[in-house]
């Protein structure tokens, strides 16, 4: 690969939301898998790989779409919002494929949680990254029943374990305005002596 390509394909890529997926077209099953096989190639201490892969498609995505409306109204108390239930119920199904992002804690207790987490988070890069490059969009969004103890059983994870999010994924049918990023040298310190 020329590294003109692989930092044009940084720079551009985008979030691309579910209102803005043609959904019409699905994308395929097989694209999604290699996608997925990216995302293992993340990096991760003691080679644990702590991603755990969910992929809600077809009926599927109905099926999660009433088990997070579902586990939010039961949840919700008295903070309950009509607007909300309903947009859980209805996002999923905007969205060809979702992949709830999920981290088995690794067996070897010795490797931090955090860098388990991080882990995970450098899988979802390689997700992203993979999606635009396959000329799909998408997003990570760790709203709705994310951070839900009870959601954790519908994912086959454990107390050790954690749901991060979601990842939707569609086709692209109004593509997201242009990103913009701070001047790296706002963000960066250079140590070049001993002193």
């Amino acid at each position: 690969m020329e590294p003109e390509s692989l930092n044009a394909l940084i720079r551009n890529r985008r979030s691309v939301f579910p209102d803005q997926f043609d959904q019409d077209k699905k994308a395929d099953d097989e694209i999604i898998k290699q996608i997925l096989i990216n995302a293992s190639w993340a990096p991760n201490h003691g080679q644990g790989e702590p991603w755990q892969f969910t992929v809600f498609a077809g009926e599927g995505l109905k099926r999660f779409a009433e088990f997070q409306s579902s586990l939010y109204k039961l949840e919700a108390g008295d903070g309950f919002n009509e607007k909300k239930y309903t947009k859980l119920q209805q996002q999923p199904l905007k969205a060809s494929h979702i992949i709830a992002i999920c981290m088995k804690r690794s067996e070897k207790k010795n490797i931090p949680e955090i860098e388990d987490i991080e882990a995970v988070a450098c899988a979802v890069q390689n997700i992203y990254l993979s999606v635009a490059a396959y000329g799909l969009g998408g997003y990570w969004t760790t709203g709705g029943i994310t951070y839900l103890e009870n959601a954790k059983p519908f994912f086959g994870l454990t107390e050790y374990d954690k749901l991060l999010g979601f990842f939707y994924i569609g086709h692209i049918a109004v593509p997201s305005a242009p990103g913009k990023r701070k001047p790296i040298e706002e963000k960066t310190n250079w140590v070049t002596g001993i002193s």
